[in-house]
């Protein structure tokens, strides 16, 4: 049985290509995922760290409590002057004037069907892009979330794609490192975990068998 998805609580969440199909090909489906993620998930969740591989990701986030999610207004939502972000609410236009929460479990498929969509149309592919279900933990301690912040930005050297984490173009170490402004991380509270940056990129530096060995449990690749 999978885990519920519920407000106010942590997840390390992951999925595949069907198959073990590749997800990514070229830089542009990378720069579509995350830009489609910032406009599903912003909104529904708070993201601490996130990485993105040829075959599967990782993303490590919060789901907001249900009253630090807002209403949406669909008569704005249909308007000449919305931008993306609130016609993916509302897809569909209506007379009806009416507000309603996002769903975070609805966004995170939203987001996944959405990309889907996308990216087989610009492959000129068929059929399930994702294997069916994406996987959910629930992270429930402090040191568990540090260390698996760690663990899905070691991601692409466990793998072998590069030797160090920030050869790596594709995980969110590079956003929190920077001082360039980001709506999709929340890189002062990722950073206040660690006390300081350079604990921060301290702590990426141990062996990745040790922080491994921390979190098997919350390990679901």
């Amino acid at each position: 049985m999978k885990t519920l998805i519920e407000y106010g609580n942590y997840y390390h969440i992951y999925n595949r290509g069907n198959n073990s199909d590749n997800i990514f090909v070229e830089e542009k489906d990378y720069l579509h995922f995350l830009a489609i993620y910032d406009i599903y998930i912003s909104s529904v969740a708070e993201t601490y760290a996130w990485c993105l591989m040829k075959n599967h990701f990782h993303l490590l986030l919060r789901i907001k409590n249900e009253d630090e999610i807002g209403f949406l207004n669909s008569e704005y939502a249909n308007s000449e002057n919305s931008d993306l972000k609130w016609k993916a609410f509302f897809p569909k236009k209506t007379d009806k004037i009416f507000f309603k929460k996002p769903v975070p479990v609805l966004q995170l498929k939203h987001l996944f069907n959405a990309y889907s969509r996308w990216f087989n149309m610009r492959h000129h592919r068929t059929g399930s892009l994702f294997e069916k279900n994406f996987e959910r933990k629930q992270v429930e301690s402090p040191n568990h979330f540090t260390n698996l912040i760690a663990y899905i930005h070691n991601n692409p050297v466990k793998h072998c794609f590069v030797e160090d984490t920030i050869d790596y173009p594709w995980t969110s170490y590079l956003t929190i490192k920077s001082t360039k402004p980001t709506t999709l991380i929340s890189r002062n509270k990722v950073i206040a975990y660690f006390d300081t940056i350079e604990n921060f990129i301290n702590f990426h530096q141990k062996s990745m068998n040790e922080n491994e060995e921390k979190i098997k449990d919350l390990i679901i690749e």
